[in-house]
């Protein structure tokens, strides 16, 4: 409501949303009518796969490498789509 009154802080997301659940239930049909329905928009939509993330090394893959490693000037799927 906020944000369509236009009372929104450009610093801080609309929203954030988890969407838990067993496979073909509508997580990402819900997301993205959510996303059309919210921001006008399904390009507003950040979508990651956490089945990608099973490992304890992958978190890298999210945000980005930590300072001294190789790729730490590139970001990680994450912080490149919220940039």
């Amino acid at each position: 409501q906020r944000n369509r009154a236009g009372l929104k802080d450009p610093n801080k997301p609309i929203g954030s949303f988890i969407f838990l659940g067993q496979t073909g239930v509508g997580k990402t049909q819900l997301a993205k009518v959510l996303s059309k329905q919210l921001f006008d928009s399904e390009d507003s939509l950040v979508r990651i796969d956490m089945s990608e993330y099973m490992e304890k090394f992958a978190i890298s893959r999210l945000v980005g490498a930590p300072p001294g490693y190789v790729g730490y000037e590139e970001g990680g799927q994450l912080t490149e789509k919220i940039r």
